[in-house]
């Protein structure tokens, strides 16, 4: 192949979609153009051999914040054993603060920005002449009516084994400073008639789980609501044969109509991403984020009451002008709204963001290597920080995991950040680790730490076999009871089946 356009996945089960978006608009290009993809953790010299074996002459890489320092060794170590093969750069890793990353040193070419038409122009350049004078290139952002889609290129084993993502819209409206996102003017729309017919045609192939990577999928309702009927017919036509959606909504633009939709659909078919981030108005104003809290709590609320969609809610720790006091009272409000998985995130410092710019009024200190995750602030000192990213990690070990259901409820009472923060502190001091707990181990210190609170042997031992069954030494989940719905297939998503057992 001439054209060779390579990743490295954070795992195999996600597909790359812009990659497959530059395939598709490759044009007169496209028969000498192939993907090769790859995970993260792959040897350096496997990735490289296996790329050269294409006897490429042009290697185009997607850079994310995930594989930036893995695929920088790769381009190293391609340029030194192969300098004849040029390497173009492109993703949201490179397409800011260009000039300062070593990768993009590397590299003969960077594509900055969206990449669909301007890729495959810079790619006919070097190959036919005249040859680019410039090394990094802005990418041009062709009409929404222009660009190709690429969901033909998913292959059959992507549909069989893969996640497909999807998007009906590019861009986003809000202004959310430590969002890459903030940076676009608006959200523009595909053809709808022609994306719900790509959907249709991928149905059709087997495929039944489709995550939309649209930041804003709820702005325009009426588009959301045909989305949402697509996916309502598929299970009204074969109620046997589940369809899977995740959607990232606005949490405060929940119109009637879409609640109206939302509630015809069967349990486990939707899972709703929507992020809270903070509950403090201050805060919220500091990074620029409209955000109407009492409206967000009120259609988590109709969610979680009238709807079987899984929640799975976000929040953000470390962002400027909160302290842990005041995560805390947000993180406390939303346990009480109940939804089934709260994400607790570490704020980062991804490359071009406006959250730069509170730096110095906040004494904002971010680690200089990827994923740039914020260390301190002048409200949270260092060592405050890490009892939070320990939290984080014990709360979807042990809350989001589902695996200590009514364990959680006892565990966090009437405080629960307060209490679980406990348990973290408390853990951590017992297994000076916070991954790769078995668990049977993580099973018994949650028992052990009910008993440091004061519950009986016995009492502890009875909480954790409502959660699981046989012993807890044991620790195995409880099997569905006599009447209850089997086990989900394995290719549904995990978490957000769950309802169907429920």
């Amino acid at each position: 192949m001439t054209i060779l356009l390579s990743t490295l996945n954070a795992r195999y089960a996600h597909a790359s979609l812009g990659l497959r978006y530059l395939l598709a608009n490759m044009g007169a290009l496209q028969e000498q153009t192939s993907l090769m993809e790859f995970v993260i953790g792959a040897k350096t010299t496997e990735v490289v051999e296996r790329l050269l074996n294409k006897q490429p002459r042009i290697v185009g890489f997607g850079v994310y914040i995930w594989n930036v320092e893995e695929t920088a060794r790769v381009v190293a170590m391609l340029k030194r054993v192969a300098p004849e093969v040029r390497v173009v750069l492109g993703g949201p890793e490179v397409s800011h603060e260009t000039s300062q990353q070593e990768i993009v040193r590397l590299a003969d070419y960077v594509v900055t920005g969206w990449g669909d038409i301007t890729f495959p122009k810079l790619c006919g350049e070097i190959l036919d002449g005249p040859q680019p004078l410039m090394k990094v290139h802005a990418g041009v952002q062709p009409p929404m009516a222009d660009i190709e889609l690429p969901y033909s290129l998913y292959s059959d084993e992507d549909i069989a084994h893969r996640t497909i993502y999807v998007e009906a819209s590019r861009g986003c409206p809000f202004k959310c400073e430590f969002c890459l996102s903030s940076l676009d003017k608006t959200a523009w729309p595909f053809g709808l008639d022609s994306f719900l017919a790509e959907m249709e045609a991928l149905h059709q192939r087997g495929a039944r789980l489709f995550k939309f990577v649209d930041r804003t999928f709820n702005l325009n309702v009426k588009t959301s609501q045909r989305i949402m009927q697509f996916f309502l017919d598929k299970l009204a036509a074969r109620p046997d044969d589940p369809v899977y959606a995740h959607f990232e909504l606005v949490p405060d633009h929940l119109p009637d109509a879409l609640k109206a939709t939302i509630a015809q659909f069967p349990a486990g078919a939707l899972q709703f991403e929507i992020g809270i981030q903070s509950f403090n108005p201050e805060v919220q104003a500091l990074v620029s984020r409209r955000q109407d809290n009492a409206k967000a709590a009120d259609n988590i609320r109709w969610l979680i009451q009238h709807s079987q969609a899984h929640l799975h809610v976000d929040l953000i720790a470390g962002l400027p002008g909160e302290d842990i006091d005041s995560f805390a009272r947000g993180f406390d409000q939303l346990v009480a709204l109940q939804p089934h998985e709260i994400q607790f995130g570490i704020l980062k410092r991804l490359r071009g963001t406006p959250i730069i710019r509170h730096t110095e009024a906040f004494k904002m200190v971010f680690d200089p290597y990827p994923p740039y995750t914020i260390l301190a602030t002048d409200r949270i000192g260092f060592g405050d920080m890490q009892r939070l990213v320990r939290f984080a990690r014990y709360w979807d070990l042990v809350a989001n995991s589902g695996r200590f259901a009514h364990t959680v409820a006892a565990m966090l009472g009437e405080s629960p950040f307060a209490n679980f923060m406990a348990f973290s502190d408390w853990i951590y001091t017992r297994t000076d680790a916070t991954h790769r707990i078995a668990l049977d181990r993580l099973a018994k210190l949650v028992q052990e730490w009910l008993q440091v609170k004061g519950m009986t042997p016995d009492a502890a031992r009875t909480l954790l076999a409502s959660d699981y069954a046989g012993k807890v030494d044991k620790a195995k989940p409880q099997a569905p009871a006599q009447g209850q719905a089997k086990a989900p297939a394995a290719a549904a998503p995990q978490r957000q089946v769950r309802h169907l057992a429920a």
